[in-house]
């Protein structure tokens, strides 16, 4: 999918909601824990309950790694199904790989070709060649750490001058087109936006912490959204955990439906 059909399917649902599918077992409704994959049976209610106003799912891998072999299991059957039943939807897979080489092109090879994600999440710190070798797959997205709202980033990310995440901005967009290349912003961070889209007018922006982190979507759009929209912003907890109950795909169901609707009003007011 590239930069246009993303934005097609923003247009057509008015929507960039991106529903994290962060599956913890520990929080998920108790009555799904006697299914035989209880990862799985909640992921496949949550996407079925959230398809219409989502266009993008982001599957954190820590949550499946963490169960083996059986989580991967889960993992899998989750893509598979949404290739089945939502060929159109975006996948991302929230990796957060970063090495050289080979370990960087099997990396690749795994996430884009075997589990056919469209897009992955990837650290920058070693530099060019632990980006490059996930590039050139067609159609496929490296989505690069660039401003992260947690209070560790101010240990490097604000270093130097220009601040470390402004090089990393400017510099990475010499490797790759708008078309493969997308850039984390935590939305807790929004009012920073404004600078980060004049360093990267073109790319679309991967947005987390909108929701229970306290972002705001309003200051998100205002500063970060560009003609073609050029965000996607991500939702886990506020959906997918808004209720324990045998209702919570009807709860999430609602919770998305808010955020699109906010969403559709955003994208009339600023992507003209």
């Amino acid at each position: 999918m590239n930069s246009n059909q993303l934005f097609d399917q923003i247009s057509e649902k008015q929507s960039f909601l991106c529903v994290g599918l962060d599956t913890d077992v520990t929080k998920i409704p108790p009555h799904l824990l006697n299914e035989e994959d209880p990862i799985f049976s909640f992921n496949k209610q949550i996407v079925d309950a959230t398809q219409e106003y989502a266009i993008a799912y982001k599957p954190n891998l820590a949550f499946y790694e963490a169960h083996g072999v059986k989580g991967w299991i889960s993992l899998q059957k989750t893509i598979a199904y949404i290739r089945e039943k939502y060929p159109e939807q975006f996948l991302i897979a929230d990796a957060k790989r970063g090495d050289i080489g080979n370990t960087a092109s099997m990396y690749a090879k795994a996430f884009f070709e075997d589990m056919d994600f469209d897009a992955l999440t990837v650290a920058p710190y070693m530099g060019e060649d632990s980006v490059t070798p996930f590039l050139g797959h067609k159609e496929k997205w490296v989505i690069l750490l660039g401003l992260t709202s947690n209070y560790g980033a101010d240990d490097f990310q604000f270093t130097g001058n220009p601040p470390l995440y402004e090089q990393v901005i400017k510099k990475a967009q010499f490797w790759a087109s708008p078309d493969e290349l997308m850039f984390v912003v935590g939305a807790t961070r929004a009012s920073m936006l404004g600078k980060i889209r004049k360093l990267a007018p073109n790319n679309f922006f991967l947005v987390p912490g909108v929701g229970a982190q306290g972002g705001s979507l309003a200051e998100v759009a205002k500063y970060g959204m560009n003609k073609k929209c050029g965000l996607l912003v991500n939702s886990s907890r506020g959906i997918i955990y808004a209720d324990k109950t045998e209702k919570f795909a009807t709860v999430a169901t609602q919770k998305a439906l808010e955020l699109k609707s906010e969403m559709a009003e955003l994208l009339k007011k600023y992507c003209k």
